[in-house]
């Protein structure tokens, strides 16, 4: 998407700045690359500094109610110190590499409701101005890929997907926030949970698969939420029979084993008591992906199915934002920081 103004916090006549993204979907801990093109005003201004931040929408819970906010999660500074001669236009390639926790938007071309930006922040004359937002898209790593396709081929199915501000206690989590990918049970468990949210915390080394199941409550006792931990190192994707092993960490998850060392040589983590809440110990979960292609319906059938049509948007910094309808409305309208200095 290109989307154009004029520089707010110096008005008609000041520069534009349009930037750019290469076509495709950059991946967790890849390279994100474009072009920010500038065009001169009505006189020679000098460019302090060009900043590209990454923004993302994130829901928070407070009381017994939760709000929508917009997160800055990283920010780059890809020019600056030079002067844009009047009416004369500039082009800047950029490449930077993306956090490797940034959540995952898409799954084999379709949406998962999670929407991220990259907003441009040009800096002249003292004066910054926030002018161009760009959808950014971002698909799963193998690993991710992977768990995701496993579960839809066990008979999960694809509920929502959001990111919750707060951290996962007891992992190496880097961001102020974490996505969780909510799945309804497949027939085989639906007698013994209502729900599961997978989230996955990406790093160099492999992904954390931080998995939570709402349990059913019986006759004589209460529902609750078990949570459980694995790590998968990204060289293991494609030697391993997904669908076993997915399968063998839900029943772990369900039947609340203390350990599963057949899968101790995959960073197997022992499963630890629930902790719902931000920073509180062990908190919530996050997303996945994988490289295999699998024969069967799978979680990308599932999510075309359910992912399309969700409302989705971008909010950074922790600020109230309104709910979006549609991803356009968004990035075509966002108007929250003009003239805001970061």
């Amino acid at each position: 998407m290109v989307f154009k103004r004029l520089l707010g916090s110096l008005g008609v006549g000041g520069p534009t700045v349009d930037t750019v993204l290469n076509p495709g979907a950059a991946l967790p801990g890849g390279a994100l690359t474009g072009q920010v093109h500038l065009k001169g005003g009505d006189a020679d201004f000098d460019i302090e500094h060009i900043t590209l931040e990454l923004v993302a929408r994130v829901e928070a819970e407070h009381g017994d109610g939760e709000s929508e906010g917009v997160v800055t999660f990283d920010r780059f500074t890809v020019a600056g110190g030079f002067r844009l001669a009047a009416g004369r236009p500039h082009s800047i390639p950029f490449t930077v590499m993306l956090p490797w926790e940034t959540p995952v938007t898409e799954l084999y071309g379709q949406s998962l409701g999670i929407v991220l930006g990259v907003r441009t922040e040009l800096a002249v004359a003292g004066a910054k101005d926030k002018g161009d937002l760009d959808q950014l898209t971002v698909g799963p790593l193998a690993v991710q890929e992977a768990v995701l396709e496993a579960l839809g081929q066990l008979g999960f199915g694809f509920k929502s997907a959001d990111l919750e501000y707060g951290h996962i206690g007891g992992t190496g989590q880097q961001l102020p926030f974490y996505q969780e990918i909510e799945l309804n049970p497949s027939p085989r468990y639906a007698h013994q949970i209502s729900e599961i949210e997978v989230t996955f915390l990406a790093n160099p080394a492999g992904v954390d698969i931080v998995l939570e199941a709402d349990k059913r409550g019986g006759l004589f006792s209460q529902g609750h939420d078990a949570l459980t931990r694995f790590t998968v190192s990204h060289d293991a994707v494609a030697h391993q029979d997904w669908n076993t092993l997915v399968d063998g960490w839900i029943r772990q998850l369900v039947e609340h084993r203390a350990s599963y060392g057949s899968h101790a040589p995959y960073g197997h983590q022992d499963p630890y008591a629930h902790g719902h809440g931000y920073g509180h110990g062990p908190d919530k979960h996050h997303d996945s992906h994988h490289d295999g292609h699998r024969s069967g319906p799978g979680m990308g059938t599932v999510i075309a199915a359910g992912a399309a049509g969700l409302a989705v948007g971008v909010v950074g910094g922790m600020v109230a934002a309104e709910v979006v309808d549609e991803v356009g409305d968004f990035f075509e309208g966002d108007d929250e920081d003009e003239g805001e200095d970061s």
